[in-house]
């Protein structure tokens, strides 16, 4: 299984999801409108490299991390 991360202010414990791509987590994510807000804004890493295709294929053991805009000095 894959561990989803939820890093900076987005208030969600990891979970580890059983799914082949972003698109699948994409649809689990559905139903959690707070979370659906976060989505928009996020940019995703896997395995801390940053992805833009929700194709991408996701591996047994593979980090995913949601990783919200923040603001830093």
């Amino acid at each position: 299984m894959a561990k989803v991360e939820f890093l900076g202010p987005i208030q969600k414990e990891p979970m580890e999801v059983d799914i082949k791509t972003l698109a699948e987590l994409k649809e689990i994510f559905k139903g959690d409108s707070e979370l659906q807000e976060w989505l928009e804004i996020c940019a995703v890493a896997i395995n801390d490299t940053l992805v833009c295709s929700l194709d991408v294929k996701i591996e047994l053991n593979d980090k995913i991390s949601l990783l919200p805009p923040v603001c830093g000095g």
